[in-house]
């Protein structure tokens, strides 16, 4: 029997070549996009799912608070916060505390130099809460002992060669020596933490001196900490328990800052997708895009199902007949609808194999649109296998069950004596399927617009600063600080000698970055130190604003002839607000408070976006350091960029030699903060176009079938004195009217799930009528387009051949 009902499934299949080519690449396209997205989306929900411990390790977040408003959110809170808790709650089993520390120039085989990245101190329960393997060494010990490290596998490779490196030392910044006590194996792509090299915790106590002991530091920011919590914790009622400890161990130094600092946990596996505060260890994703892209994975494959139901249904008619006969010869409605489920089954089979082959051709064009890094090694694992098994069991019953009952269900007595004709409700289910398809495309297409003008309103927006033409070379590693503002002024003035340079600055922070310096309690002299605020600060030479062509809106520049500047600051507007002024010239010649020392305010400059609009205007202040060690951002003449190049490293190598020459250009630097938001609206972008493209192959067969079972009338209106415009219009008016009704039902989603998700940005484009009228056109277009060519040829027939049989 199911021989038979195979048999019968593909004589049917090849019958209609059309429409079952239709099926099949609707449902292999809707497939190929949904498995693809179902792959990102698993691989972002999948970031530090490797933990062993990982459901009851949570990081610790810090809110601060000036006079009882949120100043910052950071990642790297208070130093005291690890020990404190834990000493404090029976429900903490141990905590981790993780520290930045800047990059080192060390010394590798055959004694060459490389510069290490991604540094960080970490103390000893380290590989006891996280499922970091290590290679060589003793987990309990390896981060013990100050200056002690533990390589990444990768690192050590590079230093030495080999991994068995157990007991050497490194040689770092040539006056550092630390023991190699661990190798760890190169921490997973999907962990948000990645470390080239982690050093002990101790290590850092010890360089800070017995009078700046950290562990006791309630107001001094920089650490990371992860608590890992006993087994059936509660996290939101330890969390509840904090302010009590806090207040008990810091409130007095709160209350004389008139500040507050809330500690909340943070789910080790929520991080990626749902952090984005001060101080993040790696650029993490967005929930709310991962779960949109699932949503559209949703759209596309179902739109591809619509299409079969609906080709099914309007195929009705034709199909009335066979079913009379089969009833009238003894078939039971159960073996009908058997075997149309057979006919889905076969169908569904078929899309599957090229969705296979869909999938391993458009991998590369994926990856490159999304970032990803998917091979074909993803057809190895079985959570890919299990997701395309879902999707061929839901495709088979979705798509076949409905059109299996309906056409199982017809009237042999009705069917053979000719009067079977399509019932409203059938023909109601077609449209509100197809209204549903339009729907979706109108959705998609008004996101992926949506999408693209706030890129490009980004994009084109003024910065309040220039950075065009600008190199920057990262700061020097070894450096003997005490010729270091020699070595620099010597630098500065051998490369302004050069005609294809125009200007070079130094500062502690560049556009494009968050400002790493952040200080508490600044205030007018005089005041109660209860009014000090928090405030980001930018270290920066005699030439910064020039340089960045920042715009004077009261006051001066820094200025050597000034011999004060060096106790001079230059505040942004959002700075002096934040202090108490309304006009910009009432703060200049002011006092301020700032870090145990008197500075006087003698400029303030307009706004400027020191990282992309995604983020606020931030209360800035440049504080004038003459010998600042940082970045140097050098302005140079267009067309010049290699002879420049080599002139930097030429003068690089002799005033700061041993150091490698690392640079890049500052306007790609700025424009990678919106890789992320572009590279979404790129998958935004093909993935919709996909939709579309499904949606009008349902459409075309559709209207293929309409046509033809409307020929006759077609014929008729002919004889009777109808014009090939008036039938196209005819024709065009039904599934213009869909589009339409489409239209009003996804426009107000739409703008709903637009507006929800540019909530995240600072500076947001505004939402025309166009973003909404464009697609909704462009549909339309696209549905007349993809039933004009059946239309047109029905039209134009002879409508002797229409009626010939009548």
């Amino acid at each position: 029997m199911i021989k038979n009902y195979l048999k019968i499934a593909w004589r049917n299949l090849l019958r209609h070549k059309v429409f079952s080519g239709i099926n099949i690449v609707g449902l292999a396209i809707g497939m190929a996009a949904c498995l693809l997205i179902l792959q990102f989306v698993a691989f972002e929900l999948s970031y530090d799912d490797f933990h062993e411990k990982g459901k009851r390790i949570y990081r610790v977040q810090q809110d601060r608070y000036n006079d009882g408003k949120l100043s910052t959110q950071w990642v790297s809170g208070a130093y005291a916060v690890g020990n404190s808790f834990k000493d404090a709650f029976e429900e903490i089993e141990e905590y981790v505390k993780i520290v930045g520390s800047g990059p080192l120039v060390v010394n590798g085989q055959d004694n060459e130099q490389l510069k290490i990245d991604k540094i960080y101190f970490a103390s000893q329960a380290f590989f006891k809460v996280f499922s970091y393997p290590l290679l060589v060494g003793d987990a309990r010990t390896a981060l013990a002992e100050p200056n002690t490290v533990v390589l990444s596998e990768s690192v050590a490779r590079k230093l030495f060669g080999t991994t068995e490196v157990l007991g050497k030392t490194i040689q770092a910044n040539r006056d550092r020596t630390f023991k190699v006590t661990g190798v760890y194996k190169d921490f997973p792509v999907n962990s948000h933490f990645k470390a080239s090299m982690l050093g002990a915790y101790a290590t850092f106590v010890k360089n800070m001196g017995p009078d700046n002991n950290p562990e006791n530091a309630w107001n001094w920011d920089g650490c990371i900490t992860y608590l890992l919590v006993r087994p059936g914790t509660d996290p939101r009622a330890l969390e509840a328990k904090f302010p009590t400890v806090v207040d008990r161990l810091a409130g007095e130094e709160h209350k004389r800052y008139n500040s507050a600092a809330i500690y909340l946990l943070q789910p080790l596996r929520d991080i990626h997708l749902y952090s984005h505060y001060i101080g993040e260890t790696e650029p993490n994703g967005d929930g709310k895009t991962v779960y949109l892209l699932l949503a559209i994975a949703f759209f596309i494959v179902v739109i591809a199902w619509v299409n079969y139901v609906n080709l099914a249904t309007a195929r009705a008619i034709d199909r009335a007949r066979e079913v009379g006969i089969r009833k009238a010869v003894g078939s039971q409605r159960s073996q009908l609808i058997r075997q149309f489920m057979f006919e889905s089954f076969l169908l569904n089979g078929l899309a599957v194999a090229l969705a296979l082959l869909l999938v391993a051709t458009a991998l590369p064009v994926f990856n490159d649109l999304s970032g990803q890094n998917l091979t074909l090694s993803l057809l190895s694992s079985a959570r890919f296998w299990l997701a395309l098994l879902v999707l061929f069991v839901i495709g088979v019953f979705f798509s076949g069950l409905y059109p299996a009952f309906v056409l199982s269900g017809f009237r042999p007595v009705v069917v053979l004596k000719g009067r079977m004709v399509n019932t409203r409700q059938g023909v109601f289910l077609r449209k509100g399927l197809v209204v549903f398809q339009f729907a979706a495309s109108l959705f998609l297409l008004v996101g992926t617009l949506a999408v693209y003008q706030q890129i490009q309103y980004m994009r084109q927006q003024s910065l309040g600063l220039n950075i065009d033409q600008t190199l920057v070379i990262r700061p020097p590693i070894v450096r003997d600080d005490s010729t270091f503002m020699q070595q620099m002024e010597a630098f500065k003035g051998e490369l302004l000698r050069q005609s294809s340079v125009r200007s070079i600055t130094a500062s502690t922070a560049i556009p494009g970055e968050p400002v790493g310096w952040n200080a508490g309690g600044i205030r007018l002299k005089g005041m109660d130190e209860s009014k000090g605020t928090q405030y980001r600060i930018i270290g920066v030479d005699y030439d910064y604003l020039n340089a960045y062509g920042l715009k004077l809106v009261a006051g001066r520049n820094f200025a050597k002839d000034f011999g004060t500047d060096p106790k001079a600051v230059i505040f942004n507007k959002m700075a002096i607000k934040q202090l108490g002024f309304d006009k910009p010239e009432e703060a200049i010649g002011k006092e301020i408070f700032f870090w145990g020392d008197i500075f006087t305010v003698v400029g303030v400059v307009e706004n400027f976006h020191q990282q992309s609009l995604r983020e606020a205007y931030e209360p800035l202040i440049l504080r004038l350091i003459p010998d600042v060690r940082g970045y140097f951002s050098v302005k140079m003449a267009p067309d010049e960029a290699q002879k420049t190049i080599a002139t930097l490293q030429s003068a690089w190598n002799q005033f700061f030699p041993g150091n490698p020459f690392d640079y890049f250009f500052l306007d790609q630097h700025f424009a990678e903060q919106y890789r992320a938001d572009q590279r979404f609206g790129q998958v935004f972008g093909f993935f919709t176009t996909l939709a579309i493209l499904v949606a009008c192959l349902g459409l075309f067969g559709l209207a293929s079938f309409t046509t033809m079972q409307r020929t006759k009338e077609i014929g008729i209106r002919k004889v009777l004195g109808a014009s090939v415009p008036e039938i196209l219009q005819l024709l065009y008016r039904e599934f213009a009217v869909l589009v339409i009704v489409a239209f009003f039902l996804a426009a107000p989603l739409a703008w709903y799930a637009i507006t929800s998700w540019q909530e995240s940005y600072a500076f947001r484009a505004d939402l025309n009528g166009w973003l909404f009228v464009l697609p909704f056109v462009a549909v339309l277009i696209i549905a007349i387009l993809t039933v004009s060519f059946q239309s047109i040829k029905a039209a134009l027939m002879n409508p002797v051949k229409s009626l010939r049989s009548e």
